[in-house]
Order: structure tokens, then C-alpha cells, then sequence
């Protein structure tokens, strides 16, 4: 959530004097995307106010743990525009604080609070004033440079408040964020939206690194927002889906309807969800985008390639339903990313995701429903690669990477997927069916020695579970799927 954006642009300059020789100086760091880093608070604050003053005539001190004169600082730091640092007793931190002093050169040091009132006592210069703040009488100081151009990102946290004062004292448009990724948060989107070349300056390492943040701050500047909100799947999102191919009942629940019946059927299976789910609960169709075949067909490939065209009004439809599309892949001898490649126009979608589905891809001379298919980590990384570099190239929201699977061999190599790509949310579905201890029993066996860094789906079959869980039963396996499917 954005607690604040505050932009200052001389707002509180009203009662300073014009002597410009007692202004601080403010500085507009020279890369466009910069992530200040700070083992604690207090090295924090020194590196905010390094990175953007080059001189203050009066500096503010808070003692490092002394909460209470915080909101304070905040608003005294505010109004004159100048830095706030905190005494620290750790040797290191104290010498880098009167180094950054000394590097301000004031002539008055503030300090709040009985802590920094005495450290400030010990520590002033020869020339330096120590007043401490009462509660009014702060001196009148010139106006400072607004850095009206600059975007601060920072945590609602206590060991970023004093960093934020200084960024607010500059001037800059400070955002105040819960979670480091920009693309987390609606109101946050809502304020980056139309500014892809700002200057941002990012408090804390939680949200570097730096190339990093600029790529999600390109991306929440389009403003476009995933079926339900935000530009990053999870946490704090399930989606529900039908599973099948359009105009096919034999493939799944989606192809039991047409496109307009399916809406309505993904919105009413996903309202069953939401009405005993705490958290935002999102439809989705899942299409069977390439269908295994017993023919090889013209190319060999013993799977069915659908056109874009046979797929599009699907996906168009579920685009402006606010529901969330997969398109799921079964390659026959074939891989992946070579079929994946065919529908790049529906994956450059905001709304559209990638659904692999190992089951059926064959090695040369196996054929469908006489072995099960199977495919290694490097082809899978190699796919997910492609997927995340269009992803990242066309500044869209995060995309979910599915990964079908019911028994372990079906990926070799698993622990060596890549879950790393910023890009991509990974889930792996566990596809298995009948009675409840057997689904229960692939769940275990699927979930044993996974990849970090995955989510966990669930299947649901009408037809083939005895019986088929509901949603209540579904939503209490441990841990939660964040992703059912029916078929």
C-alpha cells in the first residue's frame, strides 16, 4: 500500500529567510536508478543523506533506538530541509556518522531526545552550535533545491525512518512502500504510471538489485495490471480454472460450453472459492493450447497445433472478463519453447501465461498412452528463459510458468530448474485422481525435494476423483494451492 507520496516542491519554505549561504545543498544522483543500502538504521540514514546532500547548515540527531522522537525529526527535518542521522554506540557507525558530518559541514547540529542531545554534546566540532529541538524555535534556514524530479522508494519499517526524513527533506516524491517490489502494490503502480525514465532512488537493500528495480519500475510505469490487481502473481492470489480445449468435451470442463457460457461458468466455480477464501480469488482458463495425438501428423510431432486464431477469441474473451489465461502446452516429439515460440502473440498479453505439460512429451520412437513423456530441467530452463526475456522486453506483469507433473520422473533433474527469473511466478501442478488418499499420496510424492522458490497447484477432476474435493476440502491441503484446476 502507498502510506505516502509526498512531494515538497518549496512547500514549507514560507518562513526561511533568502540567505541562500544557509541552505542546504541537495544532489540528484547521477544514475537513473540507485539502491542505498545500510547494514542498519543508522548507516542507512548516512548513506541517504550522502546520496542526496552535498551540504546542510544544520543537521538533525536522533538517538538510534529512540523511537519516540522520530515523528518528530520527520517533521522538523521536513521543514527546514536537512538531513537526519542517528547516534549510534557501535564504533564503526559513530565514525561514520561524524564523518558524514563532517563531509556536511553544519554549524548547528539539532539533536532529539535525551540520547542524542548527549552524543551530540560529545561529538560537536569546534564552531558547531548543539541546540537541542524543544519543540519550536527552530533556526530559519534558505530554501532548499526541491529534487522535484527524483522518486523515493522506501519501507514502512522503523530502521528506514530516519532515511525517509531526508528524503523528504530533499524534496524528492517519496514513496513509502510494504513490500521492495514496486510491482506489488496498486497505489504504487498508480504513481509510477507514465514515468518509466524517472529518477528513482530505492532506501534499503531489500530492493536492489539495481538493474533489477529499474526493470520493475518499467514495468509499473505501463500501469497495466494482472485480473485482480497488481503486476505480481502471488502471494495473496488464487486463481480457479477450467481446464480443457475450446469446442472439445472430452478435453476438460472449459470445452463443455462455448466462450461466452465458459466466462460465466470460470466466474461461478471461482465465486465458491471467494465466498469462504479470505484472500482475492481471480478465474482462469486453462486451454489446451497444443493436443497430444495418437497421428504424427504432417510435421511428425504427434501433437495438434491450434492456430492463433481458433485460440484468440478465448483469450480476448477472458481479457476483458478479468480472467486469467494459461495456455498449456503438449508437445508430442517436440519441445517446448519451439511450440511455446507459435504463440508468442497471445503470450505478450498481460493476462497470459504458460502451462507445460511433461505427460506428453516424447522421446523419439515412445508414443502417447503406451509410455508417459517426460522432459529435463535444461529444456524447461531454456523455455523459461525465452518466456521471461519477452516478459521483461515488453514490460508486462509477472506471468505464471506451470509445470504439470504426477510423478517425479516425469522431470529429471528437477532441483535444477531456474525459479530465479523476476519475470516468472513457477507453480507445479500435481495432476493426480481417484479416490482422496491416492491424490493426497501424488501431492506428497510430487511435493518431495522441490525447487525453491515454487508455488503448488492442485487438480480437480469431475469425472475421475471419488469423490471430488470441495473447495473447502481443497483450500485446507497443506500448503494451500494457489492454483486449482477442474477438469
Amino acid at each position: 500500500m502507498l502510506l505516502a507520496g509526498v512531494l515538497l516542491a518549496g512547500g514549507c519554505t514560507a518562513a526561511f529567510n533568502a540567505d541562500a549561504k544557509a541552505a542546504s545543498r541537495t544532489v540528484m544522483p547521477a544514475e537513473l536508478t540507485t539502491v542505498v543500502a545500510g547494514a542498519t538504521g543508522a548507516e542507512l540514514a548516512v548513506q541517504a543523506s550522502r546520496s542526496l546532500f552535498s551540504h546542510a547548515p544544520a543537521v538533525i540527531l536522533v538517538g538510534e533506538q529512540d523511537a519516540p522522537s522520530m515523528a518528530r525529526a520527520d517533521s522538523a527535518a521536513v521543514e527546514l530541509g536537512v538531513p537526519v542521522l542517528l547516534t549510534a554506540a557501535a564504533d564503526g557507525t559513530a565514525a561514520a556518522v561524524r564523518e558524514e558530518l563532517g563531509r556536511l559541514a553544519p554549524k548547528t547540529l539539532i539533536p532529539i531526545g535525551d540520547a542524542a542531545t548527549g552524543w551530540a554534546k560529545d561529538h560537536a566540532t569546534e564552531g558547531q552550535a548543539v541546540k537541542p529541538f524543544q519543540g519550536s524555535g527552530l533556526p530559519r534556514l534558505g530554501s532548499v533545491a526541491p529534487l522535484d524530479q527524483l522518486v523515493v522508494l522506501t519501507l514502512d519499517r522503523a530502521d528506514a525512518a530516519a532515511a525517509t526524513a531526508t528524503a523528504k527533506a530533499s524534496r524528492a516524491q517519496v514513496l513509502v512502500l510494504k513490500d521492495p517490489d514496486p510491482r506489488a502494490d496498486d497505489e504504487v503502480i498508480k504513481a509510477l504510471t507514465g514515468r518509466p525514465a524517472a529518477h528513482v532512488m530505492a532506501l534499503g537493500s531489500a530492493f536492489g538489485p539495481a538493474e533489477r528495480l529499474r526493470n520493475r519500475i518499467a514495468t509499473a510505469a505501463t500501469g497495466t495490471l494482472l485480473p485482480g490487481g497488481r503486476q505480481v502473481v502471488y502471494p495473496n492470489r488464487r486463481l480457479i480454472a477450467l481446464y480443457g480445449h475450446p469446442g472439445d468435451s472430452g478435453l476438460g470442463s472449459l470445452g463443455e460450453q462455448g466462450v461466452e457460457a465458459a466466462v460465466k461458468r470460470a466466474r461461478k466455480v471461482a465465486g465458491q472459492y471467494a465466498e469462504i477464501d479470505k484472500g482475492l480469488v481471480v478465474p482462469a482458463f486453462e486451454i489446451i493450447t497444443t493436443v497430444a495425438s495418437s497421428d504424427p501428423g504432417p510435421d511428425g510431432d504427434f501433437s495438434n497445433e491450434s492456430t492463433v486464431d481458433h485460440l484468440r477469441p478465448w483469450v480476448d474473451a477472458a481479457g476483458a472478463a478479468g480472467i486469467y489465461v494459461l495456455l498449456d502446452l503438449q508437445p508430442g516429439r517436440t519441445d517446448f519453447l519451439t511450440q511455446a515460440k507459435r504463440y508468442e502473440e497471445l503470450l505478450v498479453q498481460p493476462h497470459v501465461g504458460l502451462a507445460l505439460d511433461p505427460e506428453w512429451r516424447l522421446s523419439p520412437g515412445q508414443r502417447h498412452m503406451v509410455q508417459i513423456g517426460s522432459v529435463g530441467s535444461s529444456e524447461i530452463n531454456k523455455t523459461a528463459a525465452w518466456l521471461a526475456e519477452l516478459t521483461r522486453s515488453r514490460h508486462l506483469p509477472q506471468k505464471i510458468l506451470m509445470l504439470h507433473q504426477f510423478r517425479t520422473d516425469m522431470i529429471t533433474s528437477r532441483q535444477s530448474i531456474d525459479t530465479n527469473f523476476d519475470e516468472l511466478a513457477v507453480v507445479i501442478h500435481a495432476d493426480g485422481f481417484g479416490s482422496a488418499s491416492e491424490k493426497m499420496a501424488t501431492w506428497d510424492n510430487v511435493r518431495a525435494e522441490a525447487p525453491n522458490q515454487v508455488w503448488w497447484g492442485w487438480k480437480n477432476f469431475y469425472d475421475e476423483d471419488k469423490p471430488t474435493f470441495s473447495p473447502k476440502q481443497t483450500i485446507a491441503i497443506e500448503p494451500s494451492p494457489v492454483f486449482v484446476s477442474y477438469q
